[in-house]
């Protein structure tokens, strides 16, 4: 699909504004920092604003780029609202003065960021989204780090825990998404000559995140996410559904965190893949009753239902002796496609449990249209 011109993308975003008078959203997304997502958003702001359309900034920030903040200029904003936290005074985007004044297109920055506690949502996300739903037509930016279901590869890639996320369901919401490239090699000189970070940030990105090699394998992961979000929405606008039996998947998780994450993750992919909708399970075996478990392990039970949930899964707890047993009567009951199980590893006690699982499901679902998929 050619790309399109800066003018001409903003006067398609403009046509969509008048379509409708539901809020649009539209979504710039880059490889990393200091690509020109937020310039090139507030360029969008001039074009629209010429073209008579009511926008306002919600929340931009320039982090003392000097081309950033030019851009601004004067641009009708919205004044952050201020908020004491900790016996610290923060400033925040103020959702309610946007919805007041109701502006056509507002300017989101930092798709997603953690808003400060006692906000009304917990994520600017999830601010969006209020905004959306109240016919307010938004223009937001974000890292493809920042991707839910993409956190594993980067940490692979960067060494690198990303706490900011925004779930896939997001990028789908979106009526146009646009990736800000930039080879390499430019946006390392852009960070040497002061244009990204300043002092002695500049050294410590150089060494961290703004490796060539990181950087190289980020652009990918971009490109691929941007060119898989338009081929899909191609898919369900313009060919329309073609398909006899809508996928289902299955995910099933235990107690282990870090093992229930990836799961998560990699069916949030694949349900994105098929179009598919999913669940997840966790299966409380007696052997896991809540006073036999770790707290710690309840813990990340809870934060794993949560992200399950954020990201679009139904989650379900249920109780039985065996954990195939209540799988396979799950997935026949909300008749799965796909059951998504994790790959034994090689320690005694995980490995005999996991690899009973897998032989009994195996069996289990031989005489049924249900697939299995095993995930590192």
């Amino acid at each position: 699909m050619p790309e399109l011109s800066q003018n001409e993308s903003a006067d398609h975003f403009l046509q969509l504004i008048q379509k409708s008078r539901k809020g649009k959203f539209k979504l710039y997304i880059g490889m990393s920092a200091g690509v020109g997502k937020t310039y090139r958003m507030l360029q969008e702001a001039h074009q629209l604003i010429r073209s008579g359309i009511n926008l306002k900034i919600g929340f931009v920030e320039t982090h003392n780029r000097a081309e950033t903040a030019a851009l601004v200029g004067d641009l009708p904003t919205i004044p952050r609202k201020k908020v004491f936290y900790k016996s610290k005074e923060l400033e925040e985007m103020d959702l309610q003065s946007i919805l007041n004044q109701h502006p056509e297109v507002v300017i989101v920055d930092e798709l997603a960021h953690t808003n400060i506690p006692g906000s009304k949502n917990e994520k600017r996300w999830q601010d969006v989204v209020d905004l959306l739903q109240a016919g307010i037509s938004v223009i937001s930016a974000v890292n493809i780090q920042h991707l839910e279901s993409l956190n594993n590869q980067v940490y692979h890639i960067t060494s690198i825990e990303v706490s900011e996320r925004v779930p896939d369901h997001v990028l789908r919401m979106a009526d146009e998404i646009v990736n800000i490239d930039l080879p390499a090699d430019e946006l390392i000189q852009r960070l040497k000559d002061g244009k990204i970070y300043h002092g002695a940030k500049i050294a410590a990105a150089l060494s961290n995140f703004f490796r060539s090699e990181q950087i190289l394998q980020l652009r990918e992961l971009a490109l691929k996410e941007v060119a898989y979000q338009v081929e899909k929405k191609i898919e369900t606008e313009v060919l329309g559904p073609n398909r006899l039996r809508p996928e289902k998947l299955l995910a099933c998780i235990s107690s282990n965190n870090e093992g229930a994450q990836k799961i998560i993750r990699q069916t949030a992919r694949l349900a994105s893949y098929y179009d598919a909708s999913w669940y997840v399970v966790y299966v409380q075996t007696p052997r896991e009753d809540p006073d036999k478990i770790k707290l710690a392990s309840q813990r990340h039970l809870i934060n794993n239902f949560k992200m399950a949930t954020e990201m679009g899964a139904e989650v379900m707890r249920v109780k039985n002796k065996s954990v195939s047993d209540a799988v396979l009567n799950i997935a026949l009951e909300k008749q799965i496609s796909f059951i998504i199980l994790g790959k034994p590893h090689f320690n005694h006690w995980n490995f005999v449990l996991k690899s009973t699982l897998l032989r009994n499901m195996l069996l289990k679902t031989e005489s049924t249209p249900i697939d299995l998929i095993i995930v590192s």
